[in-house]
Order: structure tokens, then sequence, then C-alpha cells
């Protein structure tokens, strides 16, 4: 059984929101996409995404849903936002970050291209599954610059991928075994800019992913949000429960 919650806001700063995500907790499968490419050409390029993968699942059956499915489907939505950039936006780039989470049983399986991010939070330990597709990390991997240093780099957010950018679309794969209890968060980058991991793993070390949710979005908000913020709280859990059993923690929130 899958509990979830999502939330999105535009921040504090931003016109509009370029963030879209997807909810399908009796299919199992959540997902949160950031557009880029401003005004029209984000949120368009980020509901494509969204709107492509809800397409592809309603026609099949549960049971038919594969991983080369859900690749499909951002495959299609690469060439369909392409395609929009040239007739639509005057060569204007129309991109989206995306990330995809599938449990199936008793396995995670997980898709990324870009900088949304998915976490784990196991045992009161929160581990990001996802790598980031980004100038900065790369900079990391090749020594060039400490983790640490990563967020506040001037190149910070310069993305190395994403859908409807480039002809081919390179897209990320990652599957294991979940665990009962395991609370799943996907977010965009919005979320990952005004907290750290520190913080967000003593936010949902409740949980309780409503109050979690909610935790995230205002510890963000209250640092005045430059970035749209979207999250997505997954719970898979073999009790027999509902969101509104959840129980009521105190949640630290940071200012």
């Amino acid at each position: 059984m899958h509990l979830s919650h999502a939330l999105t806001h535009r921040g504090t700063i931003r016109e509009i929101n370029e963030d879209a995500f997807l909810e399908l907790p009796y299919l199992g499968v959540w997902v949160v996409a950031d557009g880029m490419g401003g005004h029209a050409a984000g949120d368009v390029a980020s509901q494509t995404v969204i709107d492509g993968i809800q397409q592809s699942l309603e026609q099949v059956e549960p049971n038919e849903i594969t991983i080369e499915l859900l690749k499909s489907s951002l495959q299609n939505s690469n060439r369909i936002l392409q395609q929009m950039s040239e007739t639509e936006f005057e060569g204007k780039v129309a991109g989206s970050t995306v990330v995809v989470l599938w449990l199936d049983n008793d396995q995670y399986h997980m898709l990324w291209v870009g900088d949304s991010r998915v976490y784990r939070f196991r045992e009161q330990q929160l581990t990001q599954l996802s790598k980031d597709h980004s100038q900065v990390n790369d900079m990391v991997d090749e020594g060039l610059l400490a983790p640490e240093e990563a967020e506040t780099h001037p190149l910070a957010n310069v993305i190395t991928r994403a859908v409807g950018v480039d002809v081919h679309l390179d897209i990320d794969y990652r599957s294991d075994k979940v665990n009962e209890g395991d609370i799943f968060l996907l977010c965009s980058d919005g979320l990952n800019k005004e907290l750290n991991d520190n913080e967000i793993q003593r936010i949902i070390q409740s949980e309780n992913i409503i109050d979690s949710g909610l935790a995230l979005l205002h510890a963000s908000l209250v640092r005045n949000a430059r970035d749209n913020v979207t999250c997505i709280l997954v719970k898979h859990t073999h009790k027999v429960s509902s969101l509104s059993e959840e129980c009521d923690k105190t949640i630290p929130v940071f200012v």
C-alpha cells in the first residue's frame, strides 16, 4: 500500500509556476517535472512531460506498466518539445527536468533527467538516490569542487541534461528493494536550494507525510523560495491505514 502527499508553489519571486507533478498512488507512479525556458515555454514543457506519462499509463493495464513504457513516454515528450521549440517558440528552448518513481510490489524503480531529485528515508536516515545531471556535480566528480561548495557555486543552476533540449535523451535508471516504512521524497531543485539534506531529514523524521510535506514547503517559503518548489512524499507500508490516520508529531521548521 502506498500513501502519498504532493505540494507545489511558485515561490516568492517567480511570477509563474514552471513545475508540474503527477500523483497516481493506485498505480504506484509519481512524477515531478521542472520546466525551463521562461514564461510559456517552461510551464508548457513540464506539463507536456507530465501529460505524456499519464497518457501512456492510461493506455495500458496496471500490470502492463514497464520501465520501457516510461522511458518511451519521456523519449516521445522529448521529440514533441523539440518540435514545439521550432514551431511555437521561435527556436527558444522548451525543456524540463523530470524524476519518476514507480513502486511495483516490493521494488522501486526510478528514472530521471536533470537535477530534480529522489530521496529515500529509511531507518531515520535520508539518502539521495538520484544523481544530479549538473555542471557542478560533474565538477565534484572530477575533484574540481568540494561537495559542500556545489549548492552555492555560480554554476549551480546549469544542468547538463533535460527533456526537450537534445535530439538524444539520456535517461538514468535505478532499481532496488523497498522496505516496510520507506518514505520517498521527489522534489524540484527549488526545495534543496533552500534546505540542506540534514534539514530535510529532520523534517521527515516525524514520518507523517502530510505534516512533513507542509513543513518542507513552509520552510522553503520563509527562506524566500527563490524558485518554484514542488515535493511529493510517498510512504510504502503494508499496514491498512489512511493519510488521516497518520499520527501527529512535532516537526521542526527552519527559518
